[in-house]
């Protein structure tokens, strides 16, 4: 059950791959690389959370979800899960991490939402 996913580590385990897995980003600017860990870890997280489901990008009435982020939100905390949005193949989402479901992407905006923040805002 993708529930059980709770870290990076859960995710490589569901997969059966090593948390080691994460390239080595040495060479880009130090600027970019831990936005580009994040992406390598939420790659490998969402693979995990949506099990043998992959996206089919030929197929319009497949719906595909992803976790919608809210910045500089009301409460004051500057980044946080908002709601999920869906969106077909006309999308310039990343198919990576997009998911199977709204609970699913729910669950990974909530669950991994400082990796998310890492990866779409630039610290």
């Amino acid at each position: 059950m993708y529930t059980k996913i709770k870290t990076f580590e859960d995710a490589c385990k569901a997969i059966n791959v090593e948390p080691t897995i994460i390239p080595d980003f040495s060479f880009f600017p130090e600027s970019d690389r831990r936005a580009m860990i994040a992406h390598a870890k939420l790659v490998i997280i969402a693979k995990a959370i949506n099990g043998d489901w992959i996206p089919d990008w030929t197929d319009s009435s497949q719906w595909k979800y992803y976790p919608w982020f809210e910045m500089g939100s009301s409460s004051g905390v500057g980044f946080s899960y908002d709601d999920f949005d869906v969106w077909d193949t006309c999308s310039t989402v990343g198919s990576r991490l997009c998911f199977e479901t709204r609970e699913k992407a729910k669950y990974a905006g909530t669950q991994f939402e400082e990796l998310y923040k890492i990866y779409f805002v630039k610290e």
